[in-house]
């Protein structure tokens, strides 16, 4: 039986940074065509403006923005707001916090343009291994745009969801990065111990066993194995760790949910203190120790 051929869409990508020129690399791979658009002229860009980009894409059009959460994302879709047609489609595929999914959406769907967020898990290696997709929105977009979809996740069953309604795919992804938050928390915590034991005399070649046979198996401990193989005491790495917000925003949602997250919540301090926030924590501590029981820190 003859394999029905893939169908194939173009789309722009707004932001060719690490993820969006390695999204635009992958969904050209599998026969798309995409015109991609950054603010920096020493990117792999197609166009070297917004209205460019718009302008080079048939109608309906899809627009990803892959740009910085924040005011980044916020600019972009208050321009595309105001540069697209009714009927185009824009796709936030960035870290942005689902709480401000609902404005974006609004101030699109005020001029007739239809919005979906999309949380995009893969990092640098998403072009060769394919990304985890958790899409929010409507049912209607989401199947309209799975051809891009489909290319973009990995090649097996999984790797795609529909997570819900506009907001749902940045909270899956939310959920998603403060679980990663524990599971590197752990590792680093296991590495640290064998580190300062007289019982283990690598703890990176301990490490890198589990990668086979163990319930700790993971692309992270891959990852991880990686590391060791060039730096077996990851002494060359600095030890500063920095947070990106959805661990953070996790931990605010499952407040108000009343779920406990005791595990997320330590691994986002750590990395808090990491970078040095902790400092004058530390210093109100040694000082107060130091006048009630005489107990001197030092350097």
């Amino acid at each position: 039986m003859r394999q029905k051929e893939k169908e194939t869409m173009e789309t722009g990508i707004i932001g060719m940074g690490r993820m969006g020129s390695k999204m635009a690399e992958r969904l050209r791979k599998g026969g798309h065509k995409v015109v991609s658009y950054d603010r920096s002229a020493d990117t792999p860009r197609d166009v070297d403006s917004l209205s460019a980009l718009i302008e080079a894409l048939p109608t309906p059009r899809i627009v990803w923005i892959m740009v910085p959460a924040g005011e980044p994302t916020d600019s972009m879709v208050e321009q595309l707001a105001g540069q697209l047609e009714a009927g185009d489609l824009v796709i936030d595929g960035g870290n942005t916090c689902y709480r401000d999914d609902e404005g974006h959406a609004k101030t699109l769907v005020d001029k007739g343009i239809h919005f979906m967020d999309c949380g995009v898990s893969g990092g640098v290696w998403g072009s060769s291994r394919g990304y985890a997709l958790m899409a929010g929105g409507s049912r209607e977009d989401f199947d309209m745009v799975k051809p891009l979809l489909e290319t973009l996740k990995p090649d097996d069953e999984n790797g795609l969801v529909y997570a819900g309604p506009v907001g749902a795919g940045h909270y899956a992804k939310m959920i998603h990065n403060g679980i990663e938050y524990g599971m590197m928390q752990a590792l680093g915590e296991g590495f640290a111990t064998m580190m300062r034991s007289p019982y283990i005399e690598d703890p990176g070649k301990v490490m890198t066993s589990w990668r086979s046979g163990s319930v700790v198996a993971s692309w992270l401990l891959d990852l991880l194995a990686d590391a060791f193989s060039k730096d077996p005491t990851l002494s060359e790495m600095p030890p500063v760790a920095n947070e990106s917000g959805e661990a953070k925003w996790m931990v605010e949602s499952a407040m108000e949910l009343g779920v406990p997250t005791p595990v997320t919540g330590a691994s986002l301090q750590v990395r808090q203190m990491s970078r040095g926030g902790a400092d004058d924590v530390l210093r109100a501590v040694s000082y107060m120790r130091a006048e009630f029981g005489g107990h001197v820190t030092k350097k």
